[in-house]
């Protein structure tokens, strides 16, 4: 004879079991991954690798085959993808595939009539001083050499610091000491790495110079530069030995 609890229990069973089984059920369906949700929405997803490298030129400014050939492959493969990204940054990619650069550039002028400062919210305006200006002049000159022996985009352009000191004193002036001029040459190329010319000064005091130097500065803006700034020593020493002439026909 069935008792009441035996009704209970009848009647709570087969509920309990679509309960459970539902809830396994629910339990096992996987949840839409990002790219799944994205295509469901109708966007476009971008491969990983192609963010890889528009996150690393947004960084750097550029990339080098010679320092990281995967991503300098990968923004010269899919550089119309990469165009598109930064489009509406106003920004585009440059590709110098001979010296193996791929780097960022504005794609149309950011000033407005009456503004003289930079407004690219993303781009910081970098300015150089007189003295990174010539050096930057007289690494180019090296580079350009270096070039010419080795043919466009030879690597490993590298000059000694022995070799620029002569050339900083001609324009700066003599500093007095040996240690003085080492120093402010050492201080303006460390100046410059921020701007991916330079590299760090090796153990045999040397430094390399890096390809984007042909795409960071007119050539004919910086030819103009060294003559002004030729002109303006021969005139100082010009002053000089005047004023110490004059002292001698006074006494």
């Amino acid at each position: 004879m069935a008792s009441i609890f035996d009704d209970l229990t009848a009647a709570d069973g087969p509920a309990a079991t679509v309960d459970s089984s539902s809830r396994h059920s629910e339990e096992e369906v996987p949840l839409p991954s990002a790219a799944q949700a994205g295509a469901e929405r109708g966007l476009a997803i971008t491969p990983r690798q192609v963010k890889d490298a528009c996150q690393e030129l947004l960084k750097l400014g550029l990339l080098e085959a010679a320092r990281k050939p995967n991503l300098y492959r990968i923004a010269t493969t899919h550089a119309a993808d990469i165009d598109r990204i930064l489009e509406p940054l106003d920004l585009a990619l440059k590709i110098d595939d001979v010296r193996g650069l791929a780097f960022l550039v504005v794609s149309q002028p950011l000033f407005a009539e009456a503004e003289e400062e930079w407004s690219h919210p993303l781009v910081r305006r970098q300015r150089l001083t007189l003295e990174q200006s010539l050096l930057v002049a007289l690494l180019r000159q090296h580079y350009v050499a270096h070039e010419q022996e080795g043919g466009i985009g030879a690597g490993d352009a590298q000059v000694a610091l022995e070799d620029l000191l002569p050339q900083l004193q001609l324009y700066l002036g003599n500093l007095g000491s040996d240690a003085r001029e080492q120093q402010r040459l050492r201080t303006l190329l460390e100046k410059l790495k921020p701007h991916g010319i330079v590299s760090e000064v090796d153990p045999h005091d040397q430094v390399a110079i890096r390809p984007i130097i042909v795409h960071l500065a007119n050539p004919e803006n910086l030819q103009s530069l060294l003559q002004a700034l030729r002109l303006a020593a021969h005139a100082g020493a010009d002053d000089d030995s005047g004023a110490s002439s004059d002292s001698e026909d006074a006494v």
